[in-house]
């Protein structure tokens, strides 16, 4: 197995989500080319809105972690903001969001969100090789 952790405080969320996309990328790259292009491209992709949403809702600090496991990719994303995730109706007409959710679990295998004791939590989504 192969893995990949960084932590970050977001100063500048925009650029806290590149990081987290170019972390991402070396990670895969690195596993060579047992993963294919739209994989990469669907596990950017998740690692994007996951890392999105714990800088928007989870108070600007998370942590990511990637493993690759034998025909899969684990995304995990933390953050200190114990709400759990929910499913929106998209908003079509202010752009206020709603979409990154489904899109995360339409992508992924499983999706899983584990309670930090300590608060906030963690968001697992397992991703095909």
């Amino acid at each position: 197995m192969t893995t990949m952790s960084t932590e970050r405080t977001a100063l500048r969320p925009l650029s806290a989500v590149a990081e987290a996309r170019q972390a991402t990328r070396a990670f895969l790259e690195a596993l060579g080319p047992a993963v294919g292009r739209e994989q990469a491209d669907t596990v950017v992709l998740v690692v994007s809105e996951l890392v999105t949403n714990a800088l928007r809702h989870g108070g600007g600090t998370y942590s990511l972690h990637l493993a690759a496991h034998p025909g899969a990719i684990e995304v995990a994303v933390q953050d200190s903001n114990p709400q759990m995730p929910r499913m929106r109706t998209p908003d079509l007409v202010d752009g206020t969001g709603g979409f990154g959710w489904h899109m995360v679990n339409d992508l992924a295998h499983q999706v899983v969100v584990i309670p930090d004791p300590e608060g906030g939590k963690t968001v697992r989504a397992l991703l095909p090789r």
